[in-house]
C-alpha cells in the first residue's frame, strides 16, 4: 500500500493524457492553449506501466485528466485498459464535455463509469464567456444524453466566483431538482499565472457551506477513494451539491490522490515543485515493478500540506499542466 510519512494511503491516481485543451477558461488558459514541451504524451504501453504499478500498490481508483482528455483519439483503448487492469474498481474521467454527446457510449462500453464535467455556469452567455467558446449547448447536449442513458455517476464541476455566485446557486439548484446529478463546487485556485484573476474573483466555500446548511442540506459520508469534496444531500432534491475547499482547515489531512503527468511526472501535490521525472522506469519491461520501487520511495516525501494560504502554488502555471 502506497502510504506516506504522515500515514495517509492513496488509492487514487489522476492519469493525465495530455496537456492540449480546445477551450480558453479565464482562471486557467485565458490565452488558450501554447505547447512548452517538445516530449510526447504517455503512449498505451506507458500508461499501462503506470496503472499495473499503482494497482499494486493498493490504487483501485483512476481519473483520466488532461487538459482535454477527448482530444486523444486513443482513449477508448485508454480507458479499457485501465478498467480491465487488475484491482481498479473505479475509473473516472474529467472533461469539458465538448465530444460527450458524440462519443459518451463509446466511453462507457470501454468500462467508464464516472464522468465530472466542467460546467462553471448554467446561464449560456456567462459559459460561453468563461469557457472563450460558444460551446454552452453542445456541452449540454452531451450532459442530457448522459441522463437520458440512465448514467447516474455523473458530476458537473463549476469554479466559484465571487461574482453571480447566488444566482448560479439558484440556477444549479433548479437544475438539480429532478436531475441525479452531483454538482461540486470549487474554490478558485491561486497559480502562478492567474494571480490578479484570483485576487478579482475568488470567494470562500465555507460561506456556502453555511447556507446549504441552513436551508436543510445534510452532510454524507464519502468513500475512502473519493476525492476532497465535502457531499451534501437534500430529501427534496435528486441531485446533490459537493464542496471542494482547499483554503480551508486540514483539507490536506485526507489527502488520498497522486498525480501522474501527461509527460511521465509524479506530482506528490498539485501545488508542488515541478514533479519527479520517471518516464524512464515506464518504458522498462518488468511490469511495472521498477516504477513500483520508485513511488514508494518518492511517496516519503510529500509534505504534509499545501501552501497555498502563503501564496505559494509552487511550479504550477495552470491546472491544464498537471491535470487539476
Amino acid at each position: 500500500m502506497l502510504e506516506d510519512a504522515y500515514a495517509r494511503k492513496f488509492y487514487y491516481l489522476r492519469l493525465s493524457i495530455t496537456d492540449v485543451c480546445n477551450f480558453s477558461c479565464n482562471y486557467c488558459l485565458p490565452d488558450g492553449y501554447h505547447a512548452q514541451h517538445d516530449e510526447s504524451f504517455l503512449n498505451l504501453s506507458e500508461i499501462k506501466t503506470v496503472t499495473s504499478a499503482f494497482a499494486r500498490l493498493g490504487t483501485n481508483k483512476i481519473r483520466i485528466t488532461g487538459g482535454e482528455p477527448s482530444l486523444r483519439k486513443d482513449l477508448p483503448d485508454i480507458i479499457a485498459h485501465c478498467a480491465q487492469t487488475p484491482g481498479i474498481k473505479k475509473v473516472a474521467m474529467t472533461t469539458n464535455g465538448f465530444r460527450m454527446e458524440k462519443d459518451i457510449e463509446r466511453w462507457l462500453d470501454a468500462g467508464l463509469n464516472a464522468i465530472n464535467v466542467s460546467v462553471d455556469s448554467l446561464f449560456s452567455e456567462q459559459f460561453n464567456q468563461i469557457t472563450g467558446t460558444q460551446s454552452f449547448k453542445k456541452v449540454m447536449a452531451g450532459i442530457d444524453k448522459a441522463v437520458d442513458l440512465g448514467f447516474t455517476n455523473l458530476k458537473l464541476n463549476s469554479v466559484l466566483m465571487r461574482q453571480g455566485q447566488q444566482a448560479n446557486l439558484k440556477r444549479f439548484l433548479e437544475w438539480i431538482k429532478d436531475r441525479p446529478v452531483e454538482v461540486r463546487f470549487i474554490e478558485l485556485m491561486e497559480m502562478a499565472e492567474n494571480k490578479d484573476y484570483f485576487d478579482k474573483h475568488h470567494s470562500s466555500g465555507s460561506s456556502l457551506k453555511d447556507q446549504l446548511l441552513a436551508m436543510g442540506w445534510q452532510q454524507q459520508i464519502v468513500s475512502k477513494n473519493a476525492g476532497p469534496a465535502q457531499v451534501f444531500g437534500h430529501r427534496d432534491y435528486k441531485g446533490k451539491i459537493g464542496l471542494i475547499m482547499p483554503y480551508s482547515k486540514d483539507f490536506c489531512a485526507s489527502c488520498n490522490r497522486l498525480r501522474i503527468s501527461a509527460r511521465g511526472h509524479l506530482h506528490l501535490c498539485l501545488f508542488s515543485d515541478a514533479g519527479i521525472d520517471l518516464r524512464q522506469y515506464l518504458q522498462l519491461d518488468d511490469g511495472g515493478l521498477a516504477l513500483s520501487e520508485q513511488l514508494i520511495m518518492h511517496i516519503q516525501g510529500k509534505k504534509v500540506s499545501h501552501f497555498l494560504h502563503q501564496h505559494d502554488s509552487g511550479a504550477t502555471q495552470n491546472l491544464a499542466s498537471i491535470g487539476g
